[in-house]
C-alpha cells in the first residue's frame, strides 16, 4: 500500500484532476462519489476559489486548480523521496550490528570475531564502540548499542547476561622472563619487576591494588595506560604486564608472550560477560552475532589461559 502525506481533501482533489471525473476518482479511491464531491467542495470553500470547471466532458482544473495541482505533485515527489530514504534507513538498520566492548578486547579478540562474522554475513555492517566498563554499560542502558562484552565484578541492573565466565588476571611476560615457567605467581613475586598496568578505575587495576594494599606491598609501574594495547608492545626484558587472557591471546598463541596465573583467589574474582539490554528483543542478525561472539569466547577458553604445561614450577 502506498503511503501518502496528504490530507483527504488534497488526495481527492488530485484524483479528480487526474481522472477528470468525480465518479472515476471515487472508483479509484473506493469511496462514494458524494464523498469525493463533498471533500473537493470543502477544499474550494477553504481556499475561497473554484478549483474545477464543471464541463460536459468532465472536471477541468481552473488556473487555481492547476497551481494547486503542480504544488501538490511536487510535494508528492518530495514525499516519495523521503519515503525511499526512510526505507533505506530501515534496510540499513536491518543489516547493522552495534557492539560495544572494553578496550582489552578491542585489539586482538574482537576484530577476529568481527572478521569471522562478516565471512558468514557479508551484508552485515558492524559498528564497534570501545570504552571504559562504565562507558560500555552506559551505551547499553541508553540503547546506543545492542550487545556488549566487558569485565565486571558485580551484577548490574537493567541488563540481561547472555554469557558469563570467570576471567582471572594474569601476569604477562616474555618467554625468557625469570617467572615465565612458573605454574603460578603471587603479587609479592611480580612487584619485584617493572609493571605495565591499566589506569585506575579499570577492573584489573582495582583488584591488583586491593590485594597489594592488603599485603602491604608497593610496586613500580613502568607504563600506565587506559588502553591495554599500548602496554603489550612495551612488555620487554623483565617487564610484566597485568591483564586478562583475551587481551593478549593472539600474542600468546604466537609464542610472543606467556600468561602466568596468580595464586591469590582475589585476582580470580573478575567475570567476563556478554550483555544485552534487559527486555530488548534483538534483531535476527544481532542474535547471530551474539551467538558467534559467545562461541568465540568459549573457544578461547572463556577468558582463561590454557593449563600450564607439566614441568612448570610454582614460584614462591
Amino acid at each position: 500500500m502506498k503511503t501518502t502525506f496528504f490530507s483527504t481533501q488534497i488526495r481527492y482533489f488530485l484524483e479528480v484532476a487526474r481522472t477528470g471525473s468525480v465518479s472515476q476518482a471515487a472508483a479509484q479511491l473506493h469511496v462514494a462519489a458524494s464523498a469525493v464531491s463533498r471533500q473537493v467542495g470543502k477544499l474550494e470553500d477553504q481556499l475561497g476559489c473554484a478549483l474545477f470547471e464543471r464541463r460536459a466532458r468532465g472536471m477541468v482544473p481552473t488556473d487555481a486548480g492547476e497551481r494547486l495541482m503542480a504544488y501538490a505533485r511536487a510535494g508528492s515527489d518530495d514525499a516519495e523521496r523521503v519515503m525511499e530514504q526512510v526505507r533505506g534507513l530501515a534496510g540499513y538498520s536491518a543489516r547493522r550490528v552495534r557492539v560495544a566492548c572494553t578496550e582489552g578486547f578491542a585489539t586482538g579478540f574482537m576484530p577476529e570475531v568481527m572478521t569471522g562474522f562478516r565471512r558468514s554475513h557479508p551484508e552485515a555492517l558492524i559498528e564497534l564502540s570501545v570504552g571504559s566498563p562504565e562507558a560500555v554499560s552506559r551505551l547499553l542502558l541508553q540503547g546506543e548499542t545492542d550487545v556488549a562484552l566487558k569485565y565486571t565484578m558485580a551484577p548490574e541492573k537493567g541488563m540481561t547476561v547472555r554469557h558469563a565466565a570467570t576471567a582471572p588476571m594474569y601476569a604477562l611476560m616474555l618467554p625468557t622472563h625469570p617467572l615465565a615457567r612458573a605454574r603460578a605467581v603471587t603479587v609479592a613475586n611480580v612487584v619485584k619487576y617493572p609493571l605495565g598496568i591499566s589506569a585506575k578505575g579499570m577492573t584489573g587495576r582495582q583488584l591488583f591494588d586491593m590485594v597489594a594494599s592488603v599485603q602491604g606491598l608497593q610496586y613500580q609501574a613502568s607504563v600506565v595506560s587506559n588502553f591495554s594495547s599500548a602496554l603489550l608492545p612495551s612488555t620487554r626484558g623483565d617487564d610484566i604486564m597485568l591483564s586478562g587472557y583475551l587481551t593478549a591471546a593472539h600474542l600468546i598463541r604466537q609464542g610472543q608472550l606467556v600468561a602466568v596465573p596468580f595464586a591469590e583467589p582475589e585476582l580470580r574474582q573478575r567475570v567476563l560477560q556478554v550483555l544485552s539490554l534487559e527486555g530488548q528483543t534483538l534483531a535476527p542478525l544481532v542474535l547471530d552475532f551474539t551467538a558467534q561472539l559467545i562461541a568465540a569466547v568459549r573457544e578461547s577458553g572463556n577468558g582463561m589461559a590454557p593449563a600450564r604445561r607439566r614441568g612448570a614450577k610454582k614460584s614462591g
